[in-house]
């Protein structure tokens, strides 16, 4: 006989509670684990199918690492430092880039719109206030990257740490699986196993695949604006790409930077500015036309606003392991809302008397 739902209730709940203070208390100490078992997520279903072509599960494990550990490698020797120092660039040029648009509207505008256009004297204190809002935002990356370097060692440990217990959760990633299902309840297993199945298709579809769109657009972004000539096109790529995940906002934040500083350096060729605008709406269409369809397919439930939230909110909660928990837990969360709202409309409640 099934347990009351009180004591379902204050059971699951207590158990909430306890994951809940545990980030909370344990954060930095979870982050390294939460990093590994993220990773172990991402590489399971790669390990799996070599599994199923005839490799044992530690061989296959160990191509696998073997692999991601040398495109890592050439990713630290080749790419981050280069785009390290565009952005450092960038957000030291800012405030110069934007004082020079400002300047510049100020020479132009009042010739295009007439004797009537917005005095000089306004578009100077513009401009005076735009470049002082881009040197604290200046101001304010430098201090980051100055705490950056401080937990250097810290960045060190995590990447030594890190791969190693992401090795070891590979290794026995089935068998954890199958030590977890055995100690679900029994009256509730198949619900939980269907729920378990419903976020990871949710979780994989999302983070697997728009991981993907981001790599992609962002590689084509930073590509396209560097043959240009853009300076600082491998930075505003970068950002352009790892902001896809939100609808429109990775194109509208960073084709706005993009046509600001193409303004300031290609003023009067024409031919560029509009080369930049084109690299933004040819990365839009092929977004929305082949690389969403195809590699995330329809609707995974997890709405832009609800995913900003649960980052914010999981990252100020508990920090970076919070942040990292929060697309697992935005996913969770809607899923469990979807069949609550469906347990709702099978129920008395909502059904009244015709309800079973």
């Amino acid at each position: 006989m099934s347990l009351p739902a009180r004591i379902q209730l204050s059971f699951w709940g207590g158990a909430l509670a306890a994951l809940l203070a545990a980030l909370w208390l344990l954060g930095d100490v979870l982050l390294p684990f939460a990093m590994a078992a993220a990773i172990a997520y991402l590489l399971d279903p790669l390990v799996g199918r070599l599994e199923a072509a005839g490799l044992g599960r530690t061989p296959a494990v160990s191509l696998v690492a073997a692999v991601a550990a040398l495109a890592l490698l050439l990713a630290v020797l080749v790419v981050v430092p280069a785009l390290l120092a565009e952005t450092a660039g960038l957000a030291a040029a800012l405030p110069d880039v934007l004082g020079g648009l400002a300047a510049l509207a100020a020479e132009r505008l009042p010739r295009i719109g007439g004797a009537d256009a917005a005095p000089p004297q306004i578009l100077d204190g513009l401009g005076q206030a735009v470049a002082a809002k881009g040197q604290s935002l200046a101001g304010a990356l430098a201090g980051a990257a100055l705490a950056s370097a401080k937990s250097l060692l810290y960045a060190l440990a995590l990447a030594l740490f890190v791969p190693v217990v992401a090795f070891y959760l590979l290794c026995d990633w089935n068998r954890l699986v199958a030590r977890i299902d055995d100690l679900l309840p029994r009256d509730h297993a198949p619900a939980i196993r269907r729920l378990a199945g419903e976020i990871d298709r949710t979780l994989s579809g999302f983070v697997r695949g728009m991981g993907s769109v981001c790599l992609i657009l962002g590689v084509f972004y930073a590509a396209s604006l560097s043959l240009i000539g853009l300076e600082y096109g491998l930075a505003v790529g970068a950002i352009a790409g790892l902001l896809t995940f939100i609808p429109y906002v990775g194109a509208i934040l960073g084709g706005v930077l993009a046509l600001g500083l193409a303004t300031a350096q290609f003023w009067g060729d024409w031919a560029a500015i509009g080369l930049v605008a084109a690299v933004f709406a040819a990365g839009q269409i092929a977004e929305g036309n082949v690389l969403t369809p195809k590699l995330v397919g329809g609707s995974v439930g997890l709405h832009p606003v609800w995913l900003i939230f649960a980052v914010s909110a999981f990252g100020a909660l508990f920090g970076l392991a919070g942040m990292l928990v929060a697309v697992p837990a935005a996913a969770a969360a809607g899923v469990l809302a979807r069949f609550a709202v469906e347990q709702y409309r099978q129920g008395r409640l909502y059904r009244g008397g015709d309800a079973p």
